[in-house]
């Protein structure tokens, strides 16, 4: 017997009957009702080193350190497990450390994000929490001047394709073509990933954000198990840390999310630079997750193996995909409060432009974010004072010309009642020659007060007597497609869809 299986063994017999073990392809888990014990496997890789029992050692003190950044009250510490006079195991006894694990408490791994997303359960108050969190973990973070960079990426890829060209996953041509435009596009944004090294936002970060990484621990959303084993692979760009939890939601058809989680960090964090990047490092991402997954099947049993080897190519396919080219947008959906535009805004997003899609310009939101407060805070009257709204929507514009400008889509999201509004947004498009689509929302004033007395956390400060003000004097911009806002979200979002795509 090896020393993992007597190892797993003794763990097992501690923790009781019921624990559970789980395998991954550099380490091995015993769950127990409250603690969970992390062996680290003799493995040798292209990425990390795990062959000797004073590097495995070294790996989870690290991991400790790393991961007690968002989850402190998981990690607990090191074990040492030894071996007794007798040949026995003991926990942290005093005969000859025989491996050192990593102890945390425990949860159901029905809370791990992954599976909350396989049966419906992440809901967008989650992803928001979650998104407030990588924000602030990213903002504490310290800036590191050394790696990252266009060096960084270079590395990866170097790392990346020689584990792709192993996979097996694709032809040979196929996977030289995906590696060629990623080679391509690294060399078109490499003077931005330098400035933005420059700028602090290469940061030691979490590594690994995918949603089997993430959980629900008293109730709160929370990222575990970071890269601990290499630091330049951990000391990253944050918007290629944050592209593995979006590329991961896009691969599990919750494209929707990503936009939310992607458009509430930009919201908070000024990363409108990094726009041009963001595709790329989610290829990157998928791409890695490929050929993990790949080399995960090889060794897994006959009827995993298939599931497994499918999901690889999942993963490339969307690789490829992610890294092709999508043309840029300016969408202006404009209507009365209550005629349903944030909410088609977020259902047209992810539809828009390179992935993950459209970034959302709210006017409610950022005239929160003027003023200092969260979205869902409320503001007094004079917040809405015509000289207010100017800036308000000036921003708007100003934002939306950032973001066509890095090769982006952009929703403006606003009242949109008065000619010279829309021809300042029409204006944006225009001079940076992209195409422009303008959505006019019409429903009936019954169905608009319905919807403005039914909200609940929600970022409009509008009222039934707002309203009334918005329709004596505001009028629909000439020229937007008129859409009649009280039909169901899918036939408004399909014919918005048919607007923006043929402009």
């Amino acid at each position: 017997m090896s020393d993992l299986d007597d190892i797993t063994d003794f763990l097992r017999a501690r923790l009781g009957s019921g624990a559970q073990v789980i395998d991954t392809h550099i380490s091995r888990v015993v769950i127990g009702p409250e603690r969970a014990y992390k062996i680290k496997k003799p493995v040798a890789f292209s990425y990390l080193d795990f062959s000797t029992r004073e590097k495995r050692a070294a790996a989870a003190e690290t991991e400790i350190a790393i991961n007690r950044r968002t989850a402190p009250a998981i990690y607990l510490g090191t074990r040492r497990i030894s071996r007794a006079k007798r040949g026995g195991l003991e926990l942290d006894g005093d005969g000859e450390t025989i491996e050192t694990i990593v102890e945390m408490r425990s949860f159901d791994q029905a809370d791990l994000f992954d599976q909350m997303a396989q049966r419906g359960a992440l809901t967008a108050e989650l992803m928001t929490r979650l998104t407030e969190k990588l924000v602030a973990f990213h903002g504490e973070a310290a800036p590191d001047f050394e790696l990252g960079g266009a060096e960084g990426m270079a590395r990866i890829l170097a790392l990346d394709e020689g584990a792709l060209a192993g996979s097996g996953l694709a032809t040979p041509q196929r996977v030289a073509a995906f590696e060629g435009a990623l080679r391509e596009k690294l060399t078109e944004i490499a003077a931005l990933l330098d400035a933005r090294r420059a700028a602090g936002k290469v940061r030691r970060c979490h590594g690994d954000l995918t949603l089997r990484n993430i959980c629900l621990f008293e109730g709160e959303p929370t990222p575990f198990d970071a890269i601990e084993f290499d630091e330049r692979l951990g000391t990253i760009d944050v918007l290629y840390d944050l592209a593995f939890l979006l590329m991961d939601l896009t691969h599990r058809g919750l494209a929707g999310h990503a936009n939310l989680v992607f458009n509430r960090y930009l919201d908070a964090a000024d990363e409108t630079d990094g726009l041009s990047a963001l595709p790329f490092f989610m290829a990157v991402r998928a791409s890695i997750r490929a050929h993990v997954t790949a080399t995960q099947a090889k060794g897994a049993t006959a009827d995993k193996a298939e599931a497994l080897r499918a999901e690889a190519e999942s993963y490339f396919d969307l690789a490829e995909r992610l890294i092709a080219p999508r043309e840029k947008i300016l969408v202006a959906i404009g209507g009365f409060s209550g005629s349903g535009k944030s909410t088609l805004a977020a259902a047209l997003a992810p539809h828009l432009g390179p992935a993950p899609g459209a970034r959302i310009l709210s006017s409610d939101r950022i005239r929160k974010a003027l003023h200092g407060i969260a979205a869902t805070d409320r503001l007094p009257p004079e917040a809405y004072a015509p000289a207010v709204s100017e800036r308000v929507y000036a921003r708007m514009r100003a934002e939306a010309a950032r973001t066509l400008s890095c090769g982006g889509a952009a929703i403006a999201d606003g009242v949109f009642d008065r000619p010279r509004l829309a021809a300042a947004i029409e204006q944006v498009a225009r001079d940076d020659r992209a195409p422009f689509a303008g959505l006019w929302l019409m429903a009936t004033r019954e169905k608009m007060v319905a919807r403005i007395v039914a909200r609940r956390g929600d970022p409009s400060d509008a009222t039934p007597a707002v309203l009334d003000m918005q329709m004596e004097k505001g009028e629909a911009p000439d020229g937007w497609t008129r859409l009649d806002a009280a039909r169901e979200r899918v036939e408004i979002l399909a014919d918005a869809l048919k607007v923006a795509t043929r402009t």
